[in-house]
């Protein structure tokens, strides 16, 4: 089950261009409802998109799209991802 990253209600079913949260009425086919959306990242996703999108909140027509099904924040970084910055932080990768 997914939610909605601006009001936290469960989102149920597909998610199109043009869904809406049924709650708070936010768009759901956005950067910061994707299960790519990666803050630091390049564009802030972990896919290779070709340009950034400058709106993370709005809705756009990204193939690489997939409602995120985790549970924590939006963007949030796994604790070995963070471990793997800190590491290249320490020796200057």
């Amino acid at each position: 089950m997914s939610q909605c990253v601006k009001c936290g209600a469960s989102v149920e079913g597909s998610v199109y261009r043009n869904t809406l949260c049924p709650s708070c009425g936010a768009e759901l086919h956005s950067c910061a409802n994707c299960r790519h959306y990666a803050k630091g990242q390049p564009y802030d996703c972990r896919e290779s998109i070709q340009e950034p999108v400058n709106d993370k909140n709005r809705a756009n027509f990204c193939d690489f799209f997939q409602i995120n099904t985790k549970t924590g924040s939006p963007g949030e970084r796994s604790d070995s991802e963070s471990s793997k910055d800190a590491i290249n932080a320490l020796f200057g990768e």
